[in-house]
């Protein structure tokens, strides 16, 4: 396994980690099967949060570390809610506890808050923080969609090893300003959905293709003609895929590896056939003419529709 450093000073972690998100909303048993899959084949890096399945997730991903738990970076955030972020330090302090007794576990290793609170200054939370880390709770400290401003901020009451924002083909947001801060400061880039919510591999043709109840429904790129439009943009990808003789899926997984060794991809799937595929991705060199076609196809704004529902997207880039 390829190994990448999570920032200055942090531990290294497997070139491609694992987003749980997903696991424990479906079976059980395969979801276990996944992540013990994933660490037998070297991957060391598991990320979930507190509010994935209302808490579940973390008892679940706790499930899967017993007897493992020296052999695993682990990530956890705090602070999304369908009230709007937290960041109290009152709440960062209680929402550490309930994390560690979801997941069995005497420390965190990379914490994140979720979600930028804009009602409690960054200073206020990263203080909060820096006290878990103080306490021996946490290890690392990280923030997830966080504007520039707000990176810096932060690393100034507490170093910062990870930020974590949406980063794939279709969402170049960050190279504009986030990337150029983060790698400035020595953070590393975690990068969220690299499949584009699995819109870049292609398995879904039109909307209705999407299960009934699937939260992907509410996203304008997977809406009317924001979904044609997008999915026409697939054909760079198809021809480096054919090219190569390999998936969609890898050759948008190779892009973002190929961004830069502090970008580190956490894909999600439930499957072991799928994992084995991503990881798969990780021996995979783009070339410049490879990398010219992805460009043509998918420059930096060319996904039509935001990436959220407009309820979610004052959270974004805080």
């Amino acid at each position: 396994m390829q190994m990448r450093r999570l920032g200055r000073g942090g531990p290294l972690v497997s070139a491609l980690g694992l987003g749980c998100m997903g696991y424990g909303s479906y079976d059980e048993g395969e979801s276990l099967g996944t992540i013990a899959k994933a660490l037998d084949l070297g991957v060391n890096f598991l990320d979930t949060a507190e509010s994935y399945g209302g808490g579940e997730n973390e008892r679940l991903v706790g499930r899967a570390l017993q007897g493992r738990r020296d052999q695993v970076v682990l990530a956890t955030k705090f602070g999304a809610s369908p009230e709007g972020p937290k960041g109290r330090p009152e709440y960062v302090r209680r929402a550490c506890d309930q994390s560690l007794a979801r997941l069995g576990v005497d420390h965190i290793d990379l914490y994140y808050q979720h979600r930028v609170d804009p009602t409690t200054p960054i200073e206020e939370t990263v203080g909060a923080m820096a006290d878990l880390v103080r306490a021996g709770k946490v290890r690392w400290l990280g923030l997830s969609e966080a504007s520039a401003a707000t990176i810096r901020r932060a690393h100034a009451v507490h170093p910062i090893a990870a930020l974590q924002t949406e980063y794939s083909l279709w969402t170049r947001d960050a190279e504009t300003e986030i990337l150029p801060v983060v790698r400035d400061l020595g953070i590393a880039f975690v990068a969220y959905s690299p499949l584009g919510r699995g819109f870049l591999t292609g398995k879904f043709d039109a909307p209705d293709d999407l299960p009934q109840g699937d939260g992907r429904r509410r996203h304008p790129r997977f809406q009317g003609d924001n979904f044609a439009a997008n999915r026409a943009r697939l054909a760079g990808i198809d021809r480096v895929a054919g090219k190569h003789g390999v998936t969609r899926a890898q050759v948008a997984l190779a892009w973002v590896l190929g961004r830069g060794d502090d970008v580190i991809p956490i894909p999600g799937t439930r499957r072991v056939r799928y994992l084995e595929e991503n990881l798969a991705a990780i021996d995979l060199r783009l070339d410049a003419e490879d990398l010219a076609t992805l460009d043509e196809a998918l420059p930096p704004g060319a996904a039509l529709g935001d990436r959220y529902p407009e309820g979610s997207l004052r959270w974004i880039d805080r």
